[in-house]
């Protein structure tokens, strides 16, 4: 049986996914017509998808098995009513690498206090030494693929790493809390606090004034997660005061960043646009087929979504 694979994502190009698709479909031995435009919803058996999408409505798609997410985050579909087959999120090693680089290049930018070399070029000679890994505690929030990757990087190197997540994980070499006991204790320890939650109503303003409240004076933040993890109110006025020292954030509420927003100009503040962990189309490829392969075996998918939790 030859499957119809309709390659829905707006955002994202079909030149770039195509030549990988087809590639690892081959190597699957899955026979395929694959594309953005395939004929008939009715005749689709899987859909590798981008919310940002122009198929909202998945009712016409009677014979679909699967949708294959092409990012980690789900929460603008995870809702939609008219899906009511499994939907499977991104988690690829690509994705992961991309993530662990950022954090560990920010932490260490941070740690090393990098910008105020960067910052000190005027010839005069102020030694300024940073403590050992050892001394600098940085706290994880969210224990997922992501933040469990990332912070297992950081302990490699001797950083004390606390995490947190909503239910009890262990990571090895990380100090795991969970529960409202243990938030405030993670957020108490964070020199430097790296936000890897996924968005869901109940992460969403997570870090508002009385948590940032909790975090030590001067404290580092990044954020690579979700824009609306953070109240950004409550971090401006932060970060205004010094109780913050600087942030380094890489997502937003709106995407891109509007060009008056007080983050662009804020000398406490770091922006880069959306970088942190791209989805890269050669290993993503690969993701995807491995479901498709799962599927057609018979087996259960893998990275599917808990529609209760939102992740």
């Amino acid at each position: 049986m030859t499957l119809n694979i309709l390659f829905a994502a707006n955002e994202t190009g079909w030149a770039e996914y195509e030549p990988h698709l087809r590639h690892w479909l081959a190597e699957a031995g899955i026979e395929a017509q694959l594309g953005p435009d395939l004929g008939p919803p009715s005749e689709i058996d899987y859909i590798v998808y981008a919310p940002s999408s122009e198929v909202q409505d998945f009712r016409p798609y009677s014979r679909l098995k699967a949708v294959l997410n092409l990012w980690a985050g789900v929460e603008d579909v995870v809702g939609n009513p008219t899906l009511q087959v499994p939907l499977a999120r991104m988690v690829d090693n690509g994705l992961t690498e991309g993530m662990v680089e950022w954090v560990v290049g920010h932490v260490l930018r941070y740690h090393l206090d990098i910008d105020h070399a960067l910052a000190n070029q005027s010839g005069e000679w102020l030694p300024k030494v940073p403590p050992l890994a050892r001394n600098r505690p940085v706290t994880v929030l969210g224990l997922g693929a992501l933040g469990s990757a990332c912070a297992k990087a950081l302990a490699a190197l001797n950083f004390p790493v606390t995490g947190w997540s909503r239910s009890a994980k262990s990571v090895a070499g990380v100090s795991c809390l969970s529960g409202p006991e243990g938030l405030e204790q993670a957020l108490a320890r964070a020199q430097i606090l790296v936000l890897l939650l996924p968005l869901t109503p109940g992460t969403e303003n997570m870090l508002n004034a009385p948590h940032i409240d909790q975090l030590p004076e001067g404290c580092c933040i990044l954020n690579p997660g979700r824009g609306p993890l953070i109240d950004d109110t409550a971090l401006l006025e932060a970060l205004d005061s010094g109780h913050v020292g600087h942030a380094t954030l890489d997502v937003f509420r709106t995407e891109p960043l509007p060009a008056e927003h007080p983050y662009w100009s804020h000398p406490r503040v770091t922006v880069t646009p959306h970088i942190a962990s791209a989805t890269r189309a050669e290993t993503a490829s690969k993701v995807i087929v491995d479901n498709i392969r799962r599927g057609e075996q018979g087996k259960p998918f893998l990275h599917v979504v808990d529609r209760q939790r939102g992740y």
